[in-house]
């Protein structure tokens, strides 16, 4: 189930309100065979977070479907989606057991979709939120945040206040509904950020000179891929050398947007790498204010990526 962007909803003493945490979606597979990870485009990231596989003893003798968000934190304890990028693109064991060192995660639970046989799917938010509290998941490195209901002001306001990402409100009746982005879910931003596609990159100058300058984005509306403008800050120089040796094998003659693009000298590839921005606000002219880079995302196909609405309470 995915949520829709927008503002604080009305009447919100119908409403949870959760933190958004800034990480990668997850779906938890527990039985008595062991524990499995999913992403929200089915990839199985099992094996990326060995530090989460105790949770299959933490359920004790249940069995169940969990939904939650994989999060790495920064020195000042807030959830950093640019640490979890030393996570989320790592799959060798070696690497993966150092990595976990460095940069361990903390899995965020937010709803059960199925209990010892039975799917609760069907149940309202509130059902579900007990069926999850009252499996005790609370541990170094998975716990259940609390939810409040009503007063998302509130909780907006302490989440800008301490740099979080923003909340998410749910329909205290609201059921779980796979595979839907369903308005009884909304997101709410503190600052503006979304996916966008990769379709081209822009040589640098001074000392970027001869290295990626900015990537050209863009994502999906009517008659194919639009452009959104070109991104070039928020790289490191490691970020930069990961970028070039993914974009290199994707090389195209022809722009993939169907808009012309103003910059001549445009190195063009295949559109198949999604990549998260912060910006400022959209123009006039339909391309990104002020964006800055925040790293890839392997957990959303390239054709899903639309232009979400404002909203997130600016």
């Amino acid at each position: 189930m995915a949520a829709v962007t927008g503002d604080l909803p009305v009447g919100d003493e119908r409403w949870a309100f959760e933190v958004k945490w800034d990480g990668v979606r997850a779906l938890t597979y527990v039985d008595a065979g062991g524990l499995r990870m999913e992403s929200r485009n089915l990839l199985d990231i099992t094996p990326r977070y060995p530090e989460l596989h105790g949770l299959r003893e933490a359920l004790g003798p249940h069995e169940a479907v969990l939904d939650g968000e994989v999060v790495t934190f920064d020195d000042e304890g807030r959830p950093s989606f640019q640490r979890l990028q030393h996570r989320m693109h790592v799959a060798g064991v070696h690497d993966v057991r150092l990595r976990m060192q460095q940069y361990p995660v903390v899995y965020m639970l937010f709803d059960v979709l199925w209990l010892d046989g039975h799917a609760t799917v069907g149940l309202p938010y509130t059902d579900r939120r007990k069926l999850l509290t009252a499996l005790d998941l609370e541990g170094e490195r998975w716990q259940v945040p609390a939810h409040h209901v009503g007063d998302g002001q509130a909780m907006l306001d302490a989440a800008r206040e301490r740099g979080l990402e923003g909340v998410m409100a749910k329909r205290l009746d609201s059921v779980y509904e796979p595979g839907r982005r369903s308005r009884s879910w909304v997101k709410v931003k503190t600052r503006r950020r979304q996916e966008f596609v990769v379709g081209g990159w822009l040589e640098g100058s001074g000392n970027r000179a001869g290295r990626i300058g900015a990537l050209l984005v863009g994502y999906y509306g009517e008659g194919g891929l639009r452009f959104a403008g070109k991104v070039g800050t928020g790289y490191t120089d490691r970020t930069l050398a990961e970028l070039a040796a993914l974009l290199a094998p994707l090389a195209r003659e022809s722009s993939p947007f169907d808009m012309p693009v103003p910059y001549r000298e445009s190195h063009w590839v295949e559109p198949a790498l999604v990549c998260e921005v912060e910006f400022g606000e959209w123009t006039e002219g339909g391309t990104l204010r002020h964006p800055s880079y925040k790293g890839l995302r392997d957990d959303k196909a390239p054709q899903d990526v639309v232009r979400e609405p404002a909203g997130g309470g600016q």
